[in-house]
């Protein structure tokens, strides 16, 4: 019989087993799972997901199963911005700026937003200021658009019907069948574009960063205000941004 783990480090070991169980796994695990996994009894394993819910590190879905949290999210972004290679992203995301000479950026999924983290400006006196931490909506900014093409047509229907999809300027798509249209052109492309979506002045365009397994794991974009540039003008840069994304592509390897 194995004997039970009653020690405060193996508590604390438990606790990090199910966040790491969590987010690494490939569909949402229930209780039960975790336990299976993990060889914690069952009321342990309720007992520490009660408290990590609480803390907000995890959340439960409608169905039971077990998502990252908040609070886990936010980590997962300081770990990312924190590491080891702070400076080689800085220095690539500057290059890219200077080459294109607009602001240039990357953001992450977050929910039912996108988050930026991380971003290189230029020296025009005429700025669009989001800044890092910002929270884009999904439907009307290029980031967004490009994650949303990603998603399966299922899931992408889900989130978009549960999306309030009103309108922030005059060109924002308000309305279910144009916003698929323009996600499965984005989904042919690759590229995500916003034509002044988001806000009044401004146009940008997105390329996919993507993990070890082929799945986009962040956004790099580029935006600018249509006193400077148009959207086509921007889009000339797009073999830019997919050689800076593989770059990116290639720091992420080297944390794996």
């Amino acid at each position: 019989m194995t004997k039970a783990r009653t020690t405060k480090g193996s508590s604390i070991t438990r606790v990090l087993e199910i966040i790491e169980a969590i987010s690494n796994a490939q569909r949402p695990l229930s209780p039960l799972d975790l336990s299976l996994m993990l060889d914690i009894p069952k009321p342990s394993v309720h007992r520490l997901i009660q408290q990590l819910e609480e803390d907000g590190y995890i959340e439960t879905s409608l169905r039971g199963t077990l998502l990252p949290g908040n609070r886990l999210e936010q980590v997962a972004v300081g770990v990312i911005n924190n590491s080891r290679h702070k400076v080689e992203r800085q220095a690539i995301l500057s290059h890219l700026a200077d080459k294109i000479g607009e602001t240039c950026g990357i953001s992450i999924p977050d929910g039912i937003q996108m988050r930026y983290y991380d971003r290189a400006q230029t020296n025009w006196p005429l700025q669009i200021h989001l800044p890092t931490g910002s929270s884009t909506p999904l439907w009307c900014t290029a980031s967004g658009k490009l994650y949303l093409s990603t998603l399966s047509k299922a899931k992408r229907t889900r989130i978009c019907e549960n999306l309030n999809l009103h309108k922030l300027t005059r060109n924002t798509i308000d309305d279910q069948a144009s916003l698929n249209k323009a996600l499965d052109q984005i989904a042919l492309t690759g590229v995500g574009v916003d034509d002044q979506e988001f806000i009044e002045g401004m146009v940008a365009c997105a390329v996919p960063i993507r993990n070890s397994k082929g799945e986009l794991f962040a956004c790099l974009f580029t935006h600018a205000p249509v006193l400077r540039k148009s959207l086509q003008d921007l889009l000339i840069f797009t073999p830019l941004l997919q050689q800076a994304a593989q770059e990116f592509e290639a720091l992420i390897a080297n944390e794996d």
